[in-house]
């Protein structure tokens, strides 16, 4: 079985999760917006989805586009 990581952004609200998403999509990034994973937060209940290799990038392409995030978590998934 593979493992595949993921960054997992978790955001203060779905505007948020949805602004970052077509941030990231404009910068080129493969992002995806998922439900967010429950053992994460309870919070909002949309996250974005993107390479754990980009996690660094996505974060600094955030910042640049001033858009406010509230964590990005790695995420392991044995597929």
């Amino acid at each position: 079985m593979a493992e595949t990581e993921y960054a997992v952004v978790l955001f203060y609200s779905t505007q948020g999760a949805i602004k970052a998403e077509r941030a990231l999509l404009r910068a080129g990034f493969a992002v995806k917006l998922i439900p967010t994973p429950r053992q994460l937060s309870s919070d909002c209940g949309t996250a974005l989805r993107c390479a754990w290799a980009d996690a660094e990038a996505v974060q600094a392409a955030l910042e640049g586009a001033k858009v406010e995030y509230a964590s990005i978590h790695k995420v392991t998934v044995n597929e």
